[in-house]
């Protein structure tokens, strides 16, 4: 006879199963999700009520058509302000993304160099080098090697340092030539903060809309400008042909009235 064995009577530590919750909430808890017998009551215009029943704070909440949000829950006992929690929740994400707007990131670009490079490359990378560093951002400059050019690294070094004298007006040497394997690293620093180099290039951005504006506006102006001039010539050859129909009729007119005098004469 076989014996099977049965069903678990215990719980195995091996299969015990997780408990995963939910995500935690970085709200507060607002209204009847306050779950605590007194609060300290701070009024819609920042008075200090004082201590109340959970109660009564909801209740002056409810008379005002507003809401009870928890703003110091580790307070003891908790502190509760009456406001409007979706004007609260608006004005709050306009700060954030503002906030945000304004976050400067420090951005370190690369550019690679070659101990022999050519003037015109040169000046290529150099322009380079001035629009990140005028941006605000830091340049790390690379000097490749190959071959038997590893031998002669003070052409890196006279390189680095003739790059970094025609740039000295926007950045300085953070970080000095040093020698790495095959390369050669200098960082270069910007004088501008970030903040400073965005905040100039809104207002250089700015200024470009306005100037589009107004040569737009200018553009119009000489368009009907012109309009203006072509309509008067226009005007002046209409009355040209008027004068010139006016002087037939009276021709014609002369022309019958001789006519006529010569045939009462002849009578």
């Amino acid at each position: 006879m076989r014996f099977t064995q049965g069903p678990r009577t215990e719980e195995d530590p091996g299969h015990r199963a997780q408990n995963v919750g939910g995500p935690i909430s970085t709200e507060p808890r607002i209204n009847d999700r306050i779950r605590v017998p007194e609060v300290r009551l701070v009024g819609p215009n920042g008075e200090q009520v004082g201590i109340v029943s959970i109660q009564d704070a909801l209740r002056l909440a409810q008379e005002q058509d507003l809401d009870l949000v928890e703003v110091a829950a580790t307070a003891r006992p908790p502190v509760v302000k009456v406001m409007d929690y979706g004007k609260y929740k608006y004005e709050s994400a306009l700060k954030a993304r503002e906030a945000r707007k304004n976050q400067a990131h420090t951005v370190i670009k690369e550019m690679k160099l070659r101990p022999k490079i050519d003037p015109h490359d040169y000046e290529t990378k150099k322009g380079h080098v001035v629009r990140f560093l005028k941006a605000g951002d830091k340049v790390k400059i690379t000097i490749m090697f190959r071959g038997r050019e590893q031998s002669r690294p003070e052409l890196g070094r006279r390189l680095l340092s003739k790059l970094a004298e025609d740039v000295a007006e926007l950045g300085f040497v953070e970080f000095a030539p040093k020698q790495d394997g095959r390369n050669m690293i200098m960082v270069l620093g910007p004088h501008k903060k970030k903040t400073e180099a965005m905040a100039e290039a809104r207002a250089a951005k700015e200024q470009r809309k306005a100037d589009a504006s107004g040569a737009s506006s200018e553009v119009e102006h000489a368009e009907a400008d012109e309009l203006t001039e072509l309509t008067e010539p226009i005007e002046s050859v209409e009355s040209v042909e008027s004068i010139e129909a006016v002087e037939p009729a009276e021709q014609a007119e002369a022309v019958v009235g001789a006519s006529a005098q010569a045939t009462e004469e002849q009578s």
